[in-house]
């Protein structure tokens, strides 16, 4: 996963031990003017070459990171801070190689007392760039620590998304037609977890998604985390099923149950939609695309036949130099 790798920010205290440490070492295994001008470029070089690290670290947000997972980490964070935190970090990078040049050109033209004086300077100098990110750092790390574990889900998959009030046969559906067996994974803004499950349709993986907490209430009882996160469901679907329960067995009116159906595919109106009637065993009392049943199994491969059909996802066949 494009977040999943990420690693640790140091804060500013961190990072500004460990340069002057390791050029302390660095130091005395030198003499004179050599040892002043190796403390300096010890300590300049590890605070550069950890902040450029930092921010190389993460995907560049405007060209590496799919609509979904930018709508995604941007639920979760702030996208904008973010890539401004960024730059200020690499600002500094580039800051704390400019006092090394700096200064390293005045090491080289005087005695050695002066030299430790210039040094200092320098380390002064170098310990206040760092100081002055310390937020940036630290809002970096936090991001960082929200977004790694966030579940996997391959945008470049075909996808269909099922939505509809709990206990209309989601998860149930998910489950039978797939390998996930509740395989689920949670996400920040739900607590119920994602459920994710992979069915194989003439030789091309298809990923079906299940969305307790975003897709089975009205958008009205949506808070501003769940709607974005709905929105970059918007990115990923490649077909919508909303299941509908005519029985009304899960505890909702049927009234309501198609409010929903409607309220979804509204926001959704660029997928291909099906509404489907599961518990057709119990009640077909609704004008649905399809009927089906999880518990006798009616119908069921036949909806998911119709999900694939209507995604016709047509795979990229690698082209051939002439």
């Amino acid at each position: 996963m494009i977040f999943e790798d990420l690693p640790t920010t140091p804060t500013s205290e961190e990072l500004i031990d460990k340069a002057f440490s390791r050029a302390s070492r660095a130091g005395r295994a030198q003499r004179g003017l050599d040892a002043q001008q190796s403390m300096l470029q010890t300590a300049a070089n590890i605070i550069s070459d950890n902040l450029e690290n930092v921010v190389t670290s993460w995907p560049d947000f405007e060209y590496d990171v799919h609509p979904f997972y930018y709508e995604l980490a941007d639920a979760i964070v702030d996208v904008d801070r973010l890539r401004q935190s960024l730059s200020e970090v690499i600002w500094a990078s580039r800051k704390a190689r400019e006092i090394h040049e700096e200064y390293q050109s005045k090491l080289r033209k005087t005695d050695v007392d002066t030299a430790r004086k210039y040094r200092k300077q320098a380390f002064a100098r170098l310990a206040d760039i760092v100081e002055q990110i310390d937020d940036e750092l630290l809002y970096i790390n936090k991001s960082r620590n929200d977004l790694r574990d966030l579940p996997e889900i391959n945008p470049d998959e075909p996808t269909i998304v099922v939505a509809g009030y709990p206990n209309v046969g989601k998860s149930s559906f998910v489950n039978s037609v797939t390998n996930a067996r509740g395989e689920t994974a949670s996400y920040p803004f739900t607590t119920k977890g994602i459920g994710l499950g992979h069915f194989t349709s003439d030789h091309i993986r298809h990923q079906i998604v299940d969305t307790p907490g975003l897709l089975d209430r009205p958008p009205q009882d949506r808070n501003e985390i769940e709607s974005q996160a709905v929105s970059a469901l918007e990115h990923l679907g490649d077909c919508l099923l909303i299941l509908v329960d005519a029985s009304e067995a899960c505890g909702y009116p049927l009234e309501s149950q198609l409010e929903l159906r409607d309220a979804i595919a509204a926001q959704f109106d660029d997928l291909p939609t099906l509404t489907v009637c599961n518990k057709a065993d119990r009640s077909r009392d609704v004008e649905a695309d399809y009927y089906m049943s999880i518990e006798t199994g009616e119908g069921v491969e036949e909806v998911l036949q119709a999900a694939v059909d209507l995604i016709d996802f047509q795979p990229e066949l690698p082209s051939r130099d002439r």
